[in-house]
């Protein structure tokens, strides 16, 4: 599982780390006699947590984007660490024999190029773009290495002969806003020329927590679902008492066989932690869409938590008791003894599946 890292150098501004991932159905599909393991989420947030100690220990500033992926901003260093390549090089050994993993590395003026160093040096690399050799290293890259190009904008820029991210950059802004329209044209056209003024700021408080179960392409019938769904809530609502927060806001996230996606939410009166509660809202919306499922078929089923708040001296509902003593007592031996120690009957023998955490949004 490499961990891949971004850095930047005077202007110098990055560090990532990125867990890399495969598509588990199209590992199934290629072979289907292929002994799966389940992940252990548990153990990657571990990991990532020991990453970012090591991260925060060398920079003052650490951007975080997700579990696996960071930007740190290392400037004014260099007479109390080293340079921006020491503190790259530094970064590599101490994770390696602190946490165990191999990271990739890339130093670059830029986010944006830190980015793109990091991808070119994979795996387990180090890659250095001085300020003034950005162009000759980005320019003769394929456009997909452009943030913002994915398989849509990359048909259209092929058809129309561009394949570089030199050639886009030879383009006028006019001419790519008119191909790409107005906000894809003038960011493309300005990473071309490695244009990104943004800084790095500390990691933000995550604005919701989640969690999706890939379903495969088997139809699941309503009881499956409901199960899954189920799990699901289990986990994250017990990440959010952890987290110390409360939400008002539940997010029912679908994907069906066509791959195309749909969310149904729905905002609660007043915030909670309480896993009956988030429980009963998320069994709603998975109701009311069931119809829709029924006909396009479900292919991955998530559960986020939005609208986040602080847990503090609020006004209680009634009830206040019971709920939320059974949720700490569950949420204690699980602690204790593992997240499998207690569970619900109707999980007892189900497969759990592959749950991955939901990025933040």
């Amino acid at each position: 599982m490499p961990i891949l890292a971004e850095l930047v150098t005077r202007g110098c501004r990055a560090v990532g780390v990125d867990f890399s991932r495969s598509s588990l159905g199209q590992g199934r599909e290629l072979c289907p006699g292929a002994a799966v393991v389940s992940p252990r989420m548990s153990a990657y947030s571990e990991a990532s947590k020991a990453v970012f100690s090591v991260f925060e220990e060398m920079a003052p500033t650490v951007e975080g984007l997700s579990i696996d992926e960071a930007f740190l901003d290392v400037r004014g260093l260099d007479h109390i660490i080293g340079t921006p390549i020491e503190i790259a090089m530094r970064l590599r050994r101490e994770i390696r024999e602190r946490v165990g993993l191999p990271i990739t590395v890339g130093v670059a003026r830029t986010k944006f190029l830190a980015k793109v160093a990091s991808g070119v040096a994979k795996p387990d690399g180090l890659l250095l773009v001085p300020p003034d050799f950005e162009l000759a290293f980005l320019h003769p890259l394929p456009v997909e290495r452009l943030w913002g190009v994915g398989k849509v904008t990359s048909r259209k820029l092929r058809a129309n002969g561009i394949t570089t991210v030199g050639e886009v950059a030879a383009l006028s802004e006019g001419t790519l806003v008119s191909l790409l329209g107005r906000a894809s044209g003038r960011h493309l056209h300005a990473l071309a020329h490695n244009h990104d003024p943004r800084p790095v700021v500390h990691r933000p408080r995550r604005r919701s927590i989640g969690a999706q179960r890939a379903l495969g392409r088997r139809r699941r019938t309503r009881e499956e679902l409901a199960t899954a769904l189920m799990a699901l809530v289990d986990r994250v609502t017990r990440r959010l008492r952890t987290a110390a927060r409360m939400c008002r806001t539940i997010v029912l996230r679908l994907r069906f066989q066509d791959f195309t996606r749909a969310t149904r939410s729905f905002t609660l009166p007043e915030p909670t932690c309480h896993t009956p509660t988030i429980l009963m809202t998320a069994t709603g919306l998975l109701r009311t869409s069931m119809p829709m499922i029924e006909r396009r078929g479900c292919t991955l089923i998530g559960i986020a938590l939005a609208n986040l708040i602080d847990q503090g001296p609020i006004q209680l509902l009634l009830p206040l008791d019971r709920a939320r003593n059974l949720d700490a007592t569950i949420d204690r031996v699980r602690d204790r003894f593992g997240s499998g120690a207690i569970t619900r009957g109707a999980l007892v023998g189900q497969d759990p599946g592959v749950v991955v955490p939901l990025l933040p949004d």
